[in-house]
């Protein structure tokens, strides 16, 4: 075949491969200019130092370590009992125990301690030692329990930090009590007031009654007439509640209501337990709750 030929036929071949990406590009459409990705948010662990970005939207009490301060149990396991001592250190960005702090709602660090089921309730205050090392003793019951320790360091942001406890012993699950709108607890009627809404922040109301008769003298506890911690079922995510008011400013009665203000992170089930004092003791109302979207 001569040379010009073979240009010729070449050129026809081009002409038609051209062609057909033609046709095919009419049918997928018009091409629009190239959009940017957006960079991807790192969503890594808690940090032991420093501050991360994806931990700063996470719900608090998921971690055991943030920003430098990590929450460290001297013992992992523990036997069952009615007063197990639970030990326990802050440790700091410099990575000592922490031994200077702020004092929040009357005391310098709260811990909670609850099973992973969501029964056996404590909110506590234990005694710290000069080395900085914290005790309590704790009514513990087999399981997967889940501590926390909520805090201000001097001069620095309130952390809550969570960490895990085993206790040894036959651990039977029990079941969660269906969403109600009254707890009832030593003679006292509790009734919640408010829904929940995830991501959007509500006031709830719990008003106070005993023996059917509103309960107008409730007793300041932790510079509140009442304390509320609101978990998570689930991973235990521990949510900030902060109370409407305080006693002796001149516009907040001492019951029978206590109010508070809160943000459910997303929609699922929640456990709420309010704290409140009269006759000078402390008792504890417990709800189920369902979030919506």
């Amino acid at each position: 075949m001569s040379t010009p030929v073979r240009l010729v036929l070449f050129i026809t071949g081009l002409a038609a491969v051209f062609g057909l990406a033609v046709g095919v590009g009419a049918l997928a459409g018009p091409v629009g200019p190239a959009v940017a990705e957006e960079p991807m948010a790192d969503h890594g662990a808690g940090t032991e130092a420093g501050h991360d970005e994806g931990a700063a939207h996470l719900p608090e009490g998921l971690q055991t370590s943030q920003d430098g301060y990590t929450l460290v149990l001297d013992r992992a396991t523990v036997p069952a009992g009615t007063s197990t001592e639970l030990s326990f250190r802050v440790l700091g960005p410099d990575g000592r125990p922490l031994t200077a702090y702020e004092t929040s709602h009357d005391e310098d660090l709260h811990l909670i301690a609850i099973r992973r089921d969501l029964t056996g309730f404590q909110h506590m205050h234990p005694e710290r030692a000069p080395d900085g090392t914290w005790r309590i003793p704790l009514a513990l019951t087999p399981g997967e329990w889940r501590v926390f320790a909520d805090f201000v360091p001097a001069g620095g942001e309130g952390f809550t930090l969570g960490t895990d406890l085993s206790v040894a012993g036959t651990y039977s699950p029990e079941p969660l009590p269906a969403p109600s709108r009254t707890a009832e607890v030593d003679g006292y009627t509790v009734t919640l007031a408010g829904d929940l809404v995830a991501g959007e922040e509500t006031e709830l109301s719990l008003s106070v009654a005993q023996d059917g008769r509103p309960v107008t003298d409730l007793q300041p506890y932790l510079g509140a007439y009442g304390h509320l911690v609101v978990l998570r079922d689930g991973d235990l995510a521990y949510l900030h509640v902060h109370p409407t008011g305080e006693p002796g400013d001149g516009r907040t009665a001492p019951g029978p209501d206590v109010r508070f203000e809160t943000t459910a992170p997303s929609a699922g089930t929640y456990r709420l337990f309010l704290d409140f004092r009269h006759g000078g003791v402390v008792r504890t109302a417990e709800f189920t709750v369902e979030v919506s979207p």
